[in-house]
């Protein structure tokens, strides 16, 4: 399930909710009780970087990348 950010704009408190992606947006704030919540958008969490972790992770011998192969089927190894 995501962590959603909210911001009233009543008091301006944060506030962080761990929501289904089908659950309502929440309104109420829990600092001051006041109906003026509003979602925020922020980042992600973490971040996939390198140079493909999905096309190197798990392969072995010469099927380290296979995208780069020019086209050919991967070798058994």
């Amino acid at each position: 399930m995501p962590i959603y950010e909210y911001r009233c704009q009543a008091c301006g408190a944060h506030q962080e909710a761990l929501q289904k992606i089908s659950d309502p947006d929440l309104t109420e704030c829990a600092a001051c009780a006041q109906p003026q919540l509003k979602k925020q958008i922020s980042a992600a969490g973490f971040r996939l970087a390198g140079s493909g972790w999905y096309e190197t992770d798990f392969k072995t011998g010469k099927k380290k990348n296979i995208a780069n192969d020019g086209g050919a089927s991967p070798s058994a190894d």
